[in-house]
């Protein structure tokens, strides 16, 4: 089978996809905690559906007593 390689989504280098690569798919310890800080501080996020909010949904249950 040949060998995957992938990018690091931090910096971009070369990155075997390999079971042993403990980082993966970051090249390094710091490329991932890079990455986790850019998450904590909400500069990414996964968008959700505008036209379907759960929370909305929810409270509009709640209000038509529905559970």
């Amino acid at each position: 089978m040949a060998e995957i390689v992938v990018k690091c989504p931090t910096c971009g280098k070369a990155v075997a996809w390999l079971t042993s690569n403990e980082y993966r798919p970051f090249c390094s310890d710091r490329c991932k905690m890079l990455d986790f800080g850019e998450w904590a501080l909400g500069n990414r996020v996964i968008s959700s559906d505008p036209y379907y909010n759960n929370a909305e949904r929810v409270k509009l249950d709640d209000d038509e007593g529905i559970s």
